[in-house]
């Protein structure tokens, strides 16, 4: 190839590839011309997104991400995915965001950029209203439900005093029905297990003791696109700050949303 042909050539592509990053670089742009905001939510983990009786999708996830394109002003396209493939899915541009129970982590950062968190996914005591227990010493002397194996009987065993009891069941379904039938009154688990709970013991629903470990979920979006992860983040301040996101969070996991999160806006 002739020297000037190889760098016109050279310079057609790299002008190419320029403007196809500029184009990828504005989401947001993309949303609000097209009036739509496509999200990828989960469709089998309740109670973060589930299909309801009416088969249409439920759950936190979901009332997230229509609170979201409420507040971008545009409608909503919901679009399933798998937990496995959602980042997948993410960078091949199939969703504007991600907002699917996802954790931070030095992994995913290198895949996706995250807005600040909006609900918690905390492993957590539970209990009657009766009971008093605000620390693990509290459960000197009590029984406690977990399910075996589970990150939370590994914490209740290394912090739970001599003198409690851990009931173990073989897992979250039989954790469930033990505190449902009485059997225990205490139970150590995801918060999203409070949400089974309340559902089949409302008339004794568990109530937030402490916090054994703490985490949160937060919306992902593709790297690079600063306009798009602001205005999210923009969107989840002002619902945190109107108590929106306050209710969806207790209506869902049956807690309230904890103050490092409510008080976060970044």
């Amino acid at each position: 190839m002739h020297r000037s042909t190889y760098w016109l050539a050279a310079g057609l592509l790299s002008c190419s590839f320029s403007l196809t990053g500029m184009a990828r670089a504005d989401a947001l742009a993309d949303v609000q011309k097209a009036g739509v905001l496509r999200v990828g939510v989960p469709q089998d983990y309740a109670p973060y997104g589930s299909v309801g009786a009416d088969l249409q999708l439920q759950g936190l996830d979901i009332d997230v991400a229509k609170l979201l394109a409420q507040k971008l002003g545009v409608k909503i396209q919901l679009v399933p995915v798998a937990s496995a493939d959602r980042i997948t899915w993410l960078q091949a541009h199939r969703s504007a965001l991600l907002v699917s129970t996802l954790g931070r982590n030095a992994e995913r950062e290198k895949a996706v950029d995250f807005s600040q968190a909006y609900a918690p996914f905390n492993n957590s005591v539970f209990g009657v209203a009766n009971i008093k227990v605000a620390n693990a010493a509290d459960l000197a002397g009590k029984t406690i439900g977990v399910a075996r194996g589970t990150l939370q009987d590994l914490q209740l065993t290394e912090s739970a005093p001599k003198s409690a009891t851990i009931k173990r069941y073989t897992d979250n379904n039989s954790l469930i029905q033990g505190y449902v039938t009485g059997h225990v009154q205490l139970v150590g688990s995801g918060d999203f297990v409070a949400y089974s709970l309340a559902e089949q013991a409302p008339d004794n629903k568990p109530v937030l003791k402490y916090v054994i470990h703490e985490s949160a979920c937060l919306v992902g979006v593709n790297k690079g696109e600063p306009a798009l992860l602001a205005k999210v983040n923009d969107a989840l301040t002002q619902a945190k700050k109107s108590g929106e996101l306050n209710a969806i969070v207790r209506k869902w996991l049956n807690v309230p949303l904890p103050q490092k999160i409510a008080a976060t806006y970044q």
